[in-house]
């Protein structure tokens, strides 16, 4: 993205917040499309079947950006970032309220690369990732951050490096260590379970 149209994005956001609910208006095209592709990348991971779907994902999200509002938002890398978070509740509250309606019932076993790699290919227990997620950011809340950023978000690590003000080489080394973390993690879950 061009550093003109993130400039107006970081506008449109500041304005919004200031109680302009035309700036909404004018930045909801503008937003529209990367939010479609990061919500695309997150439900393609999801099982077939999945209740929810991608413009649902987006219309969840915008109804709680929408008590959001008074954010500082710092810039579109900042907007973006909430978004992922955002979208990772989305989905992780729906795969527990389900989990807990089946009671485990068809939940599926995941591996990390398969669960952690940005790919069209379905993973399953977004439920056990959110857990690992949630233990790794106790170790190490950065990390945890990198994950989310980029596996719920769809950034880039060039993007996930100024969402959190460091370089792009200290994202590419916790993206790293994060997956074998996490993967070191979910695999003892599931022998824990087995």
């Amino acid at each position: 993205m061009d550093d003109a149209l993130g400039h107006e994005i970081t506008q449109l956001l500041q304005a919004w917040r200031r109680g302009d609910e035309g700036a909404l208006d004018k930045l909801t095209p503008q937003v529209y499309r990367e939010l479609q592709l990061a919500a695309r990348r997150c439900m393609g991971r999801e099982r077939d079947g999945h209740t929810l779907q991608t413009t649902a994902l987006i219309n969840e999200l915008y109804l709680r950006l929408s008590d959001l509002k008074l954010i500082d938002w710092q810039n579109r890398a900042h907007f973006f970032a909430l978004c992922a978070r955002q979208m990772r509740r989305i989905l992780t509250d729906q795969a527990r309220a389900r989990r807990s309606h089946k009671r485990g019932d068809g939940a599926n076993a995941i591996s990390l690369d398969d669960a952690l790699a940005v790919s069209p290919e379905p993973s399953a227990d977004l439920v056990a990732v959110d857990d690992a997620l949630n233990q790794l950011a106790k170790v190490d809340e950065r990390k945890s951050q990198v994950v989310v950023l980029r596996f719920f978000g769809g950034l880039s690590v060039e993007e996930t490096a100024e969402a959190l003000n460091v370089s792009p080489e200290t994202v590419a080394r916790d993206w790293r260590l994060a997956k074998a973390w996490l993967m070191r993690a979910l695999s003892q879950n599931k022998s824990d379970e087995a």
